[in-house]
């Protein structure tokens, strides 16, 4: 069980125990009844506190360490503590000392409806500016640093998604200037297909092809680069990366897309092409 009122006002010297610091002090007893001994008081166990409740268990108490970990914790009544241990911390450092009177280390709030969180926080803003002078307190609400966090992924996603879309624009167009000076020097060869009976889709079939190989080709040695690369952080670098298979597959469709879309151009201006003059081209 939980402290009493009339444990909280008198003072009682009962504690909780966390389960892992129960276990470590009466290994082969029931922990619950016995006394515990602190400095030279005695406080007895009334409640073993489990490892998924510990979170919330210190809403009207003070934390006192009973072990090396976080997980070796002793809970008391806040009266009692007062009591026995005060409530100025103190100081000390060479050549000099501070005292700091203390009433509340830390105090853990749960709301249960999240859409309130932030209300809640505003409103324990407000109480805390009307009844203190100076700022000797910090507001840390977890729902908040999380939507922090969230926005500034996306802000990262949209600046790599501009920088990858100029990359791709700028790819294209080489791919393109290049399939226009393929164009212009394949001209009389379009003029011979087209004299041969060869008609304008298939010019345009041709030709998107090619670009389309073009740009697979280098979709390809991308993708080679993206997973070789983490791979080799992995191996060497001791930081774990996570390739998933959806992503090259996503890579090399929108190389192969880039290819299509700026190598349209291009084969409908060899299309376009007069035989007459592709045949008499120099």
């Amino acid at each position: 069980r939980f402290f009493t009122d009339m444990e909280m006002n008198r003072s009682a010297n009962v504690c909780l125990l966390e389960i892992d610091l129960a276990e470590r002090l009466f290994p082969m007893d029931n922990p619950l009844g016995r006394t515990v001994r602190v400095g030279q008081e005695y406080y007895r166990v009334i409640g073993i506190i489990s490892k998924r409740a510990s979170a919330n268990s210190g809403n009207n108490s003070m934390n006192n360490s009973g072990g090396s970990g976080a997980s070796y914790r002793m809970l008391i009544p806040l009266t009692a503590a007062r009591n026995r241990f005060g409530q100025t911390l103190v100081s000390r450092t060479t050549g000099s000392r501070t005292r700091e009177r203390i009433e509340l280390h830390e105090a853990i709030i749960e709301v249960h409806d999240q859409d309130r969180v932030l209300e809640t926080a505003g409103v324990i803003q407000d109480l805390l500016e009307r009844h203190h002078q100076r700022v000797d307190y910090e507001i840390i609400v977890p729902l908040q640093l999380l939507r922090q966090a969230e926005r500034t992924r996306w802000i990262f996603n949209i600046v790599l998604g501009t920088i990858a879309a100029i990359s791709l624009l700028v790819g294209g167009i080489g791919i393109m200037n290049i399939m226009l000076a393929s164009v212009t020097e394949r001209t009389r060869e379009i003029g011979v297909r087209r004299a041969m009976g060869a008609k304008k889709r298939d010019i345009v079939i041709q030709f998107l092809v090619e670009t389309t190989m073009l740009s697979a080709v280098g979709g390809v040695l991308g993708v080679s680069f993206g997973i070789i690369i983490p791979f080799m952080i992995t191996q060497f670098a001791d930081m774990i990366t996570i390739v998933r298979l959806w992503s090259p597959l996503l890579a090399f469709t929108i190389s192969a897309l880039v290819g299509i879309v700026f190598g349209i151009y291009p084969a409908l201006r060899a299309a376009q092409m007069d035989p007459v003059e592709a045949l008499r081209h120099e």
